[in-house]
């Protein structure tokens, strides 16, 4: 069946109706924690009540983004759909090697089995371990697009061998990819690895160009070779006003690109408002971020485009 995957089962991409693409829900604490405090999400009740905040302001879809073996906590996805109605996307894959011990199996694994274990999570089902051990306990909850990131200095060594089993996983699934782009790393090299791969590029989103890469004329070329930007720096001020990133949109969407954009948060733990109070919480760009756009002239139509036609595009295989 033909629709978007997520932990409860396939849905028609007419389902969704406000999707956020780029999210963390729930995070034990290990590594990623060891490396920056917020990454630890870990109160189910809290989750919960930011979902179902979520929830009752229009949104209906989440794409969880972290991946296999690097802290991800299954079976608290299933139990949060289920109780708020939001459908989650899980994800499989890898993250930055600098959110693994180094003791950790993704270093030694082979290519071919990377890419199995990839395609298990996808066809199969979620394994709920493997932060430290190998993976060996699945739930019937099935990822539903694989997650990888391209971070400093590139292609190199590791991340050569897991692009391409997360390449290999996408043609023999047919699921999409998401990449977390680092600052400072080489959008266009890893564009040239793709299409080399001769995969289908309309299938892929890179994340955190707003803040990763401040050259626009870099989006504009992943653009042309039809693969997705999704903007999440959104009240996210350290970096930059919501004015500059509605001006990077308006430029983006003026230039033609409309049908290229998704839109997320990126929460952490000092994100959430049921987390801190203080956090701009996931109904910040129902809230706040879609009246300034709209306050700039894009219309209806197309802000439907970045947050319901263009990710049920991409996520539905």
């Amino acid at each position: 069946m033909k629709g978007i995957h997520t932990v409860t089962g396939i849905q028609p991409s007419q389902s969704i109706r406000f999707c956020h693409c780029h999210e963390h829900l729930m995070l034990s604490r290990g590594q990623s924690y060891e490396v920056n405090h917020s990454l630890w999400i870990e109160d189910f009740d809290k989750s919960r009540e930011e979902l179902q905040a979520f929830r009752s302001a229009g949104g209906t879809t989440v794409v969880e983004a972290q991946p296999v073996g690097c802290n991800r906590m299954a079976e608290a996805l299933c139990r949060l759909s289920e109780e708020t109605g939001v459908a989650v996307i899980s994800s499989t894959g890898f993250h930055k090697m600098l959110f693994y011990p180094a003791s950790h199996w993704i270093f030694s694994a082979y290519e071919t089995w990377l890419q199995e274990l990839f395609e298990r999570e996808l066809t199969e089902g979620l394994f709920t371990d493997g932060d430290s051990g190998l993976p060996e306990r699945q739930i019937r909850s099935r990822a539903g697009i694989i997650k990888c990131a391209l971070d400093v200095p590139g292609l190199e060594h590791q991340y050569r061998k897991l692009f391409a089993a997360a390449v290999k996983a996408r043609e023999k699934t047919g699921a999409p990819i998401m990449v977390h782009i680092e600052p400072g790393s080489d959008p266009l090299e890893l564009v040239r690895f793709l299409e080399a791969a001769e995969t289908d590029l309309s299938k892929i989103y890179f994340c955190h160009m707003d803040r990763a890469c401040p050259d626009i004329a870099v989006h504009k070329a992943v653009c042309e070779k039809g693969i997705s930007v999704e903007y999440d720096t959104i009240g996210r001020f350290k970096y930059h006003s919501d004015e500059a990133e509605a001006d990077l949109i308006c430029e983006m969407i003026g230039s033609g690109y409309e049908d290229r954009i998704l839109l997320s948060l990126d929460t952490t733990r000092d994100r959430l408002k049921a987390y801190n109070a203080d956090g701009v919480g996931l109904c910040y760009i129902l809230h706040t971020f879609l009246p300034l756009l709209r306050e700039r002239g894009v219309g209806e139509e197309i802000l439907k485009k970045l947050y319901c036609t263009n990710p049920g595009r991409i996520l539905c295989y």
